[in-house]
């Protein structure tokens, strides 16, 4: 049965702007094709414009104020002087407080002033949007009356009585004709874009319960896209559809129209008739909040990233440590070359699992250690079959027949399976651990507890910020709470202590001492340590000595002249003494300024804005030299982790300093013109979680899977030396690795696609684990399968990776064009081969995969792709770095923010409030909307907000007295207060980074920083509105197809 997807019809007549806004070349090419993830295998055929150069749509908007480091917030910027156009109300107006809408000011933002005739075509591309229902075996007719009655309501299920609205007359289109002129809903007030003539977007996807999909009728299976006879549509339809608010007819107040327009439609277009992030979430959670997800079953999709559930464990690994780009994978290699989708796992093995799930259960098998096929050497796992009554068992991934140990022998049941299953997890469970044996472990011997070793800059800059002050401050209470194993009283991990400008600063540390002892080494070149007992300690054996070190650090540099640092030297100290003790370690190393001191590893200021958009860009994103590379791998081999805490004022080079973290498996922190008043409890709170997160040293993990297809690519903070093994000198549980597979056979349909990811690692006791998560996928030779199986929240998370890696080599441009062709195919393959025959004017979109253009759109305005001058260089490196080690969860949000409305939270529920889309149309004058993304956090205060809420948030009397350089909320006794601060410390609980609040007020200069994460609009620096790129798009899809 064919399957009808998410549908749209603009008429298309005109070249767009590059690519929906984006700079000239972005989207249709002319130069050489691009193959599958930028060199892979699958050809994306560059589509070229008929129609000649592109044209620019309307004028960029203001170019902010020049970027200056001194602008600069903790990770995002303040472009200055931007100010919004929109008029302000008359202070002391008596007019009750406004919520009107941004979007119907009559002057937007950024007004477009393309010539008439052009945007005319333009927003005919986007048609007046519709929601049809396919339950129905008829076609609308064009003469159909408008339906009386209420608008229908929103369901969340099943199909829905379509409310038919009287056809738009079309002009005729230049060179090419027209779909059919199709029923259109218009929206309330307040929207922004004209639609065109004739386009509608009808939405059913494919039904997640049924099976036996077929291809459309008379649509071959063919790898390329013949070209398709617009305006006939096949026979019945079936299906479940689902609805969102918006379409038309079913959103609250939608009007009903009657009569015929003559003339081009002039009606506003509804945002809310295409796809968007927040319903999709929303009906999720509705569909599978607080449900109980099991899994027993292979290739189940799971429920969102955003959708809290309770996870049991029955077999195969939860999604909280696996998720992947599609739960059921083609059989074939031709299959996945023609669909275009990445077929893809993003592996979290530490991820932490809430209180309610089962803890990973930990096996020993005692001398003999785990068991293993002896052909592949997989773990044993729920995907071994036991035969011969029990005393052989058969392979799971290379179908080798291996002979059960006589201490593992045990009976089978009637049905084969043995009698203890459900007594082993490692046959019942997807993920479990073992107790590694000594012949997991270096030279055979017992690894050592590992060591934090804490590396503090005392130049001039940190010492006059305050920053050393703070960091001793806080050490002294923070190193009672290090990470230890499971049911110790006391952490066995050891710490030492080094402080560094020019020079280098060693201190013995030990029990026996009534003051500590500093070892000052100068010379910089050959680095060694001077002491090996007492640089390390057990921290209660020690606790005195180190709190009076702690004291006296300050004090010691309080007079420092000295600006100038060294940065390689102290990472070759920490790197030495972690050799010496025989042990894994991690540095934590606080760093202020670009090192320009004669050392190793000297760093110069390259920061030249004018590469940006030239071939030369990708040298911004490559290291300066290579010896940084070669310390990164030295630290890998001696599992010594670097995490470096960045607190500068100017350019520092993050592209360099954040090669050794990246490789190691740590983590980079920047806190931008730091001052204590404002950003300190970021920074401290920052520094608690990363030094109290549970985490694994000495890692090596390998993906292995079954017959048919294999790991190709690894993305993440690891370091690799060959092409299987993924090393990390420490992974802890915000680290994700994602890992791309290829096809190198047929797969079985009957079999699945198996997956089994092994880590072997030491934990924080010193004990040598193995970690084991199996996962079971369905595999398909029907597209439909494929497609309605995808999970897009984790495909973005690839195409965000493998896009950040692609710009090391090769020009911004063609990674733009290569993500954007990548979409087009993705698309046009599925309205070929699991769509119902209809007009190529129409844009189908897969159920599963409808958010695929918005969370693309908001892949290429990011920072890194943007390629804007008017960013910094370092800002670009830093947003590089996080999302590399990111997990599904952090990629939805980094890319798609929470915009939360405060004013409309009820201080007697638990509720939060729903969030809502990423628009400038969303927010209103007298509202209060906070807006978070995992590394930065805004409170947007609206002009005319209430000023009840202004005294219970701020204690403060009206508007004019909030002070926006606070970047906390005052702890008052008072609902409001309580339930706004409930909220914000939520959702800092649910990132790695703790998110500094930026307080903004509408209309301030600042408000400049908050409006690049609308990411619906078009943005400030550059890039398509989510209207336009789903145009451009279309466009791209129609020519596949055509």
């Amino acid at each position: 049965m064919s399957q009808q997807g998410y549908i749209a019809t603009p008429p298309y007549s005109q070249g767009q702007p590059g690519m929906g806004g984006y700079p000239a070349g972005f989207g249709s090419t002319t130069s050489q094709p691009h193959y599958g993830h930028y060199g892979g295998t699958g050809l994306l055929k560059p589509v070229s414009s008929p129609h000649g150069p592109s044209i620019s749509l309307g004028h960029s908007p203001p170019s902010p104020a020049q970027f200056s480091q001194t602008s600069l917030q903790n990770g995002v910027y303040n472009p200055g002087n931007q100010m919004s156009s929109y008029a302000a109300s008359s202070p002391g107006s008596a007019q009750p407080p406004s919520f009107q809408s941004h979007g119907s000011h009559p002057q937007p933002m950024y007004q477009n002033t393309a010539p008439a005739s052009f945007t005319q075509q333009v927003v005919s591309q986007i048609g007046a949007m519709k929601i049809s229902g396919y339950g129905s075996s008829q076609a609308p007719s064009q003469n159909d009356p408008s339906l009386p009655g209420p608008p229908l309501q929103p369901s969340f299920q099943g199909s829905h009585p379509q409310q038919r609205l009287p056809p738009i007359s079309s002009p005729p289109s230049q060179g090419m004709s027209l779909a059919p002129a199709v029923p259109v809903a218009t929206m309330p007030p307040g929207g922004s874009v004209h639609p065109p003539p004739g386009m509608n977007i009808n939405h059913a996807g494919l039904n997640q319960g049924s099976v036996g999909y077929q291809q459309a009728p008379g649509q071959p299976p063919m790898a390329g896209y013949p070209p398709q006879q617009g305006g006939i549509y096949g026979g019945q339809q079936r299906g479940i559809q689902s609805n969102y608010p918006g379409a038309p007819g079913t959103y609250p107040g939608a009007p009903v129209t009657g009569g015929q327009l003559a003339g081009p439609q002039q009606k506003k277009l509804d945002p809310d008739s295409i796809p968007s992030p927040i319903q999709v979430i929303e009906e999720d959670k509705l569909r599978r909040s607080g449900q109980l997800f099991a899994t027993n079953s292979r290739g189940q999709v799971p429920p969102l990233v955003t959708t809290k559930c309770v996870v049991q464990d029955q077999g195969n690994a939860s999604p909280r440590f696996i998720r992947c780009t599609t739960y059921c994978f083609p059989s074939t290699a031709d299959m996945a070359k023609q669909s275009q989708i990445p077929l893809a796992a993003v592996i979290k093995p530490f991820a932490a699992l809430p209180a309610n799930e089962a803890p990973i259960c930990v096996v020993s098998h005692g001398e003999t250690g785990p068991i293993r096929c002896n052909r592949c050497k997989a773990y044993m796992s729920p995907l071994m079959q036991f035969i011969e009554g029990g005393r052989k068992y058969q392979c799971g991934f290379c179908s080798c027949v291996n002979e059960v140990p006589p201490f593992y022998f045990q009976h089978l049941d009637h049905m084969g399976r043995r009698l203890d299953h459900y007594e082993r997890p490692e046959l019942s469970r997807g993920s479990y651990e073992f107790v590694a044996t000594l012949d997991y472990c270096k030279n055979s011997k017992p690894p050592a507890p590992p060591a934090f070793i804490f590396m503090i800059d005392v130049s001039y800059s940190s010492i006059k910020n305050g920053c050393v002050k703070l960091i001793c401050e806080e050490l002294k209470t923070l190193l009672d709470k290090l990470p230890r194993a499971d049911e110790a009283e006391t952490s066995a991990i050891r710490v030492g202590f080094v402080t560094y400008n020019k020079i280098l600063h060693f201190y013995n540390l030990k029990s026996s001492l009534a003051q500590p002892q500093m070892l000052v080494v100068s010379d910089i070149g050959e680095m060694f340590v001077p002491l090996l007992d007492g640089f390390l300690v057990n921290v209660h054996e020690s606790q005195n000595v180190i709190n009076n070190l702690l004291d006296q650090i300050p004090e010691i540099f309080a007079e420092t002249s000295e600006s100038e640092t060294v940065f390689a030297p102290v990472i070759q100290a920490g790197l030495e003494a972690v050799k010496a003790a025989e042990c894994s370690g991690k540095l934590f190393i606080f760093h202020s300024s670009l090192p320009t001191a004669e050392a190793p590893g000297k760093l110069r200021n390259r920061d030249d804005r004018k590469l940006v958009n030239t071939d030369k860009e990708k040298v911004l994103f490559q290291s300066q030299s290579n010896f940084y590379e070669t310390l990164a791998k030295d630290c890998v081999a001696s599992s010594c982790c670097v995490d470096v805490f960045l607190f500068p004022n100017q350019f520092v080079d993050v592209t360099t300093m954040g090669v050794v973290p990246l490789a190691t498996g740590g983590s980079l922190y920047k806190y931008n013109n730091f001052q204590i008043h404002s950003d300190g409890e970021h920074f401290l709170n920052d520094l608690r979680k990363d030094v109290q997160k549970p985490i694994g040293f000495d890692a090596i993990m390998r993906v292995r899977t079954n017959t048919g297809f294999r790991a190709t690519e690894f993305l993440g903070s690891m370091y690799m030396n060959n092409t299987t093994d993924v090393e990390l000198a420490a992974i802890d549980c915000d680290k994700a690795i994602t890992v791309e597979f290829k096809h190198d056979d047929k797969l079985n349909e009957e079999y699945g696609a198996l997956i089994q990811c092994a880590l072997l690692y030491t934990n924080v006791a010193g004990q040598r684990r193995l970690r084991i998560h199996n996962l079971a996928l369905n595999c398909s030779s029907q597209h439909a399968d494929l497609y309605k199986s995808c999970e897009t929240d984790a495909l973005i998370n690839f195409l965000a990776k493998s896009a950040y890696k692609a710009i090391l080599s090769q020009p911004l441009k063609i990674v733009r064009e290569i993500l954007v062709n990548q979409t087009a195919h993705i698309l046009a393959c599925y309205r070929k081969n699991c769509a119902n025959p209809s007009s190529a004017g129409q844009l189908i979109l897969p159920e599963a995969m409808k958010l695929l253009p918005i969370y693309m759109n908001c892949l290429l305005k990011s920072y890194v792709l943007l390629g804007s001058p008017d960013i910094p260089t370092d800002e670009r490196t830093f947003q590089r770095l996080l999302v590399t080690s990111m997990d599904v969860e952090g990629t939805q949000s980094f890319f798609y923010p929470r915009l939360i409305p405060i004013h409309k939270i009820d201080v007697n529920s638990e509720e939060i409030p729903a969030a809502l889309r990423c628009s400038e149309e969303r927010l209103v004058d007298g509202g209060i909307f906070l807006l978070a993304n995992g590394i930065n956090m805004f409170l947007w205060l609206g002009l005319n907000t209430q000023p009840e809420l202004i005294q219970g948030i701020f204690n403060v009397p009206t508007f004019a007295h909030i002070n926006t350089e606070s970047t906390s909320l005052p702890e008052l006794d008072n609902p409001y207060s309580k339930k706004i601060r409930m909220i914000i410390d939520n959702l800092r609980s649910q990132s790695p980074y703790s998110m500094k609040l930026i307080i903004l007020k509408q209309k301030e200069k600042t408000e400049g920083i908050f409006r690049h994460f609308l990411v619906e609009d078009k943005g400030i620096h550059g890039g398509a509105s989510y209207v336009d790129f789903l145009c451009s798009v279309h466009k791209e899809i129609r020519q596949l197809l055509t």
